[in-house]
């Protein structure tokens, strides 16, 4: 069976929480969800659910069998079965996995428009030096002269795209291929976390995201009832960037020196100053789980606005930039075709 997405997590979390509030046990709600199930994919997981649960008597237990719940998950339903907050806990992972969506559908946004607007400026390119370049060159010649200057080094370029044409599909299918490595592998979205760390935009982004996830996951767990260590060992599970994991284990040399979490934060790195004066504040007022849940939610809107931002920058800089390149591209040759006409 293939693994839930994010938004398919939320919106089993929501159902069990909803139901569970109700005062439903987990098992009726399985059977309602199984009959209110939307496809048939979810209903074969949920009644494959139902009846290990039947067997078991425990959903976390259940969910572990189907095999498309991730461990984090399946961690914070064991602790809410054993402490008896599972509606609570549901609740919370619901949020959680909504936030995980959003930040993932960011990054699609943000990665996917700039690939779209490239790929047609390459298409409009190559279509203008293959086709139209040929005809505008017949036209030079049947006036008795031919292409000079960076008119002629445009025509060759097009000849030549249009000799090794297989070349050429051969390098897009490379490309496309080192695309989908990127992005659909772990090891591939290392590489591209590395490269992303060189550069001073993506790196913000990137940390942005790590803090995001590391309170929301600080958020989720303390507000399960576990101390901070346990919460600490949880949210670790979380973290797929090497280079906050370094800062991760900083936290927790400093936590176990005898350092306060709010100045560990601070020190190694993890929170800005104002995120951990709200830690401090939060520890200090035994509400560390709210301040967790809203400095997620003030990244989740930081990485939002960069977003939108880098969005707003590329659409109209790539548009101007096809603009520039079609209208060099024709300038290069209607200028001259423009003085030889004018001297006939």
């Amino acid at each position: 069976m293939k693994p839930f997405s994010n938004l398919e997590l939320s919106s089993f979390c929501g159902q069990m929480s909803l139901i569970l509030k109700s005062g439903i046990s987990s098992m009726e709600g399985l059977t309602i969800m199984t009959e209110d199930a939307a496809s048939a994919d979810e209903k074969e997981i949920l009644t494959k659910l139902l009846s290990d649960m039947q067997e078991t008597g425990s959903l976390c237990q259940a969910m572990t069998t189907t095999k498309v719940f991730p461990a984090y998950m399946l961690h914070m339903v064991e602790i809410g079965e054993e402490t008896g907050t599972l509606d609570d806990v549901m609740d919370s992972l619901k949020r959680h996995y909504e936030r995980e969506e959003f930040i993932s559908k960011s990054i699609r946004n943000a990665v996917t428009y700039p690939m779209i607007m490239t790929g047609m400026m390459a298409v409009v390119v190559i279509v203008l030096l293959v086709k139209v370049m040929p005809v505008f060159n017949q036209v030079f010649v049947q006036l008795g002269t031919e292409m000079t200057g960076f008119s002629r080094v445009l025509m060759n370029t097009g000849t030549a795209i249009n000799r090794y044409s297989a070349v050429l599909i051969v390098v897009i299918v490379i490309i496309a291929g080192v695309i989908l490595y990127g992005t659909h592998t772990e090891s591939g979205k290392n590489l591209f976390r590395k490269l992303g760390h060189k550069v001073k935009f993506t790196r913000s982004i990137y940390e942005e995201i790590a803090a995001c996830r590391f309170a929301s996951g600080m958020a989720l767990t303390l507000s399960s009832g576990l101390n901070l260590d346990r919460s600490m060992e949880l949210v670790i599970s979380l973290n797929d960037d090497p280079v906050f994991q370094k800062k991760i284990e900083l936290c927790q040399k400093e936590i176990n020196e005898g350092k306060e979490l709010s100045e560990a934060l601070a020190f190694s790195g993890m929170f800005t100053g104002i995120y951990a004066r709200m830690v401090s504040v939060g520890s200090k007022t035994g509400s560390l789980d709210q301040v967790m849940n809203e400095v997620a939610e003030m990244y989740q809107d930081d990485i939002d606005t960069q977003m939108n931002n880098l969005l707003a920058v590329l659409e109209p800089t790539l548009v101007v930039l096809l603009s520039l390149i079609v209208g060099v591209i024709l300038l290069s040759v209607m200028l001259p075709l423009m003085g030889i006409m004018s001297n006939i």
